[in-house]
């Protein structure tokens, strides 16, 4: 799932940038040129959103880019982010059930199970 925030991005006095999301209270991050300060942008915007997710926190809305006024020295710029990058990847192993022709039909075509649940749950929960 591809979300983009707003982000206040600040360039400071030695070269390096702080951004700052409105929208998102206590996600910040920073780097040492516009390019290291954007890709950490993006890494603070997916773990900030995950960890939402995973202590059932509603996922505030994004604000229009226009809604957002720039001081002296800021810029508003979009971060967008694959969230379910993001998502931890822990496997869990699963019993399930299957009729025995389906599972020798699978198996003669040498179906890899997993993922096939894996992909039709993502689809289900729209991931």
């Amino acid at each position: 799932m591809k979300v983009i925030y707003p982000a206040r991005l600040i360039h400071e006095d030695k070269g390096e940038y702080s951004v700052l999301f409105p929208d998102l209270e206590g996600c910040s991050t920073c780097g040492d040129n516009l390019e290291h300060a954007l890709s950490m942008a993006q890494e603070a915007l997916g773990l900030y959103l995950v960890a939402l997710e995973e202590h059932d926190h509603p996922t505030p809305v994004a604000s229009n880019l226009d809604a957002i006024n720039a001081e002296k020295g800021e810029y508003i710029v979009p971060i967008m982010v694959e969230v379910n990058d993001y998502r931890r990847n822990k496997t869990v192993n699963k019993t399930l059930t299957l009729p025995a022709w389906l599972n020798e039909a699978g198996e003669k075509a040498r179906v890899n199970f997993s993922g096939i649940l894996q992909d039709a749950l993502k689809q289900r929960l729209g991931y």
